[in-house]
């Protein structure tokens, strides 16, 4: 059984759109919230100072699917999990809930690159650290 991360993100104003209901482009913002802040609770980031290098996690695809409103001041209850891990890029899951409603639920790719000032970013296999911490979090019917 995978561990789930649990966070909450209340509605700002600013997230809202002329009717009072949050802009569907605020969940992606959301989303990639909760992956910083679930990094941090392990003790990870995503950027990274390696011995020779800068490691960082570009997002290569999001999608997220709506099912019902947030509104301003709603507490929206966020979680977390891996729903695939490969040798060079983490699919994160995202689920939306307002007292116990399904608001919303999204997924997001990122890859694990190294980053140099002048270059392109390019794709690097995740370092075997990185993907101890993340591992009590992968969905077990995610593939490698």
């Amino acid at each position: 059984m995978s561990q789930t991360f649990q966070t909450t993100r209340r509605v700002e104003f600013r997230d809202t759109d002329a009717a009072g209901i949050v802009h569907f482009s605020a969940f992606l913002i959301y989303m990639e919230q909760a992956e910083h802040e679930f990094l941090r609770s392990l003790g990870l980031s995503v950027h990274h100072q390696l011995e020779d290098t800068s490691m960082s996690w570009p997002r290569v695809s999001v999608d997220c699917d709506y099912r019902g409103p947030a509104k301003f001041e709603d507490v929206l209850d966020v979680s977390l999990i891996i729903a695939r891990i490969g040798s060079r890029s983490v699919t994160y899951r995202f689920h939306f809930q307002r007292d116990e409603l399904t608001l919303a639920e999204g997924t997001m790719t990122a890859v694990c690159c190294q980053v140099r000032p002048g270059h392109a970013p390019k794709s690097m296999e995740i370092p075997d650290w990185f993907k101890e911490k993340l591992q009590p979090f992968v969905d077990p019917t995610a593939t490698t």
